[in-house]
């Protein structure tokens, strides 16, 4: 979309950082945030200058900073069209043994994947009611089985309900919305109990992501599930 506006939460790296390079091959605008914006300077040196990259600093557990830097996105470049809740985080978690990382460090994953995307959808909504707008969460394959012990997998099945919630309360609006489920995928934090597992690279799933942005105005696609070849059903 020619000088259309695509924002992406998680943006300095993996899904984020591919699907940032998508998008502006597909001729949008970008507006990338991490929590540290020299994480971001490299991607956004790679994809264009000041006039076609804003690199800002976000973090997504905090509402106020989301909602603010949407209100600058709007005053300077006039537009909102793409926003891809796609940040988030994992630790490895167990409820009956002392194996990864201890329940005080649980709090954040929680929040950045949980509260992340709730509080990016509530910050960019009236936005992209304005502009017709699309709306992109990163779920992941393990929000849709039960993966023994493992947090990380509610966290992402909050978000595979969250996204249906909101397309939900979207309707009428025309904002659509689009639940993305990658699974097991090489973006640098793969335990090494599943390092010789089957993996997606980040841009397969940063395909999927424009594939359904690309769609007509009238097209939705509310889910897609996309699992590299060979990966276990439950893992």
């Amino acid at each position: 979309m020619a000088d259309g506006v695509f924002l992406v939460t998680g943006a300095s790296r993996g899904i984020g950082a591919a699907t940032a390079r998508l998008a502006a091959e597909a001729g949008y605008r970008l507006v990338l945030t991490a929590r540290d914006t020299s994480s971001l300077a490299p991607v956004a040196a790679r994809l264009g200058g000041p006039d076609r990259v804003w690199a800002a600093s976000c973090d997504v557990r905090s509402f106020e900073q989301l909602a603010a830097l949407v209100g600058q996105v709007e005053e300077e470049w006039g537009r909102l069209d793409v926003v891809f809740a796609n940040a988030g985080t994992s630790v490895v978690t167990s409820f009956t043994s002392d194996a990864g990382a201890p329940p005080d460090e649980w709090s954040d994953m929680v929040l950045t994947n949980v509260c992340g995307p709730a509080f990016t959808a509530r910050a960019a909504m009236p936005a992209l009611i304005r502009h017709g707008g699309h709306l992109v969460l990163t779920g992941s394959a393990a929000g849709r089985g039960v993966r023994p012990g493992n947090l990380y997998s509610a966290t992402k099945w909050a978000v595979t309900g969250l996204a249906q919630a909101i397309r939900a309360e979207c309707v009428g609006t025309g904002v659509r919305v689009t639940l993305v489920q990658p699974g097991l995928t090489d973006t640098g934090g793969i335990p090494p109990s599943r390092q010789a597992d089957p993996k997606l690279a980040p841009e397969d799933v940063a395909r999927a992501v424009l594939y359904a942005v690309s769609q007509p105005p009238t097209v939705d696609v509310n889910e897609i599930l996309v699992r590299p070849v060979g990966q276990d059903a439950y893992r």
